[in-house]
């Protein structure tokens, strides 16, 4: 196999008190696109940042094209391209200024007006940042980010707060990046994001990788398991699910039951008739094949988004 791209070998960064990372390690192939997935403060942000050159770790060591990030200069620079977690450009910076103004910062860039029409701002090159929508910032933030034709590209939460139209045509770019052989490392926190757009996953969690693999490879450790979600009239506090036909494992979040179940219409049966000897009702039922949740769910005890 050939050397990573990307090299992440026993990260360590501590902010006072808060340990973000503790012990992160992965690789990238060229031409993968990898998913950093996991919640708020996991530890994502600041792995993505010592990659990019930002921050330092306290130790271990990271390589991005065969380059340290913090020492490597105007070298490393034209090899990367970054969508941070929020871009904020001057109000009244005009689209075309400001794709222009980024591509003079390299020695090489790609045609600032073909950029434009590949990410559908033609229209908006003379309108202030501004008069944007937020789906348009988005797609001015990746445009930027390509101008030097980068090998790497990382994208940080690339479409969080955004609408369902507006995240699957930055979708549809990510894919678009896959076709031309560009690594990019993408962090998030949507279980859809990663099992459409990744290649391979690092599950991460209070700063360490729990899992790793294809999306995949991780959903088949839940492979013969339906989650079922039921919600109940009373609360159950006897532990009278867990023991259930087909029943593995029992979470409770907020007010819903998550059961992980290798027969599921027989768990569902004896649920019923649980439910009728306790007197008590059932006011949801949900099912679900095993997802990238489950996985999280197993291994934390947790859902990705608490």
């Amino acid at each position: 196999m050939a050397e990573p791209i990307i090299q992440v070998e026993n990260l360590y960064k501590n902010y006072g008190a808060v340990e973000a990372l503790r012990g992160v390690s992965f690789a990238v192939q060229e031409g993968e696109v990898f998913g950093l997935l996991g919640p708020n403060g996991a530890g994502k942000t600041s792995t993505v940042e010592i990659l990019e050159g930002m921050r330092v770790p306290d130790r271990g060591t990271a390589r991005v094209c065969g380059l340290d990030p913090e020492k490597s200069g105007e070298e490393f620079k034209e090899k990367i391209g970054a969508v941070l977690q929020s871009t904020a450009l001057p109000d009244k910076l005009r689209v075309k200024e400001a794709i222009d103004l980024f591509a003079n910062f390299y020695q090489h860039h790609t045609d600032t007006d073909e950029l434009l029409k590949r990410f559908q701002l033609e229209e908006k090159r003379t309108a202030f940042y501004s008069q944007l929508s937020g789906g348009q910032k988005q797609r001015l933030a990746l445009a930027m980010a390509l101008v030097n034709d980068p090998q790497v590209v990382f994208l940080d939460e690339p479409t969080a707060g955004l609408d369902p139209q507006v995240r699957r045509e930055i979708y549809d770019i990510i894919e678009e990046l896959k076709r031309g052989n560009k690594t990019v490392l993408l962090t998030t926190h949507y279980i859809e994001e990663a099992e459409r757009l990744c290649d391979r996953v690092a599950i991460v969690d209070h700063g360490r990788v729990i899992a790793q693999g294809t999306p995949r490879e991780l959903k088949q450790s839940s492979a013969g398991t339906t989650r079922i979600e039921v919600r109940l009239a009373h609360p159950l506090t006897n532990g009278t699910l867990s023991s259930l036909e087909g029943v593995s494992n029992v979470r409770e979040f907020d007010d819903t039951y998550v059961l992980h179940s290798a027969r599921p219409p027989r768990t569902i049966v004896a649920l019923v008739k649980q439910l009728e000897a306790d007197n008590n009702e059932l006011q949801s039922l949900e099912m679900f094949s095993p997802s990238l949740e489950d996985v999280f769910i197993e291994l934390t005890g947790r859902r990705l988004r608490d």
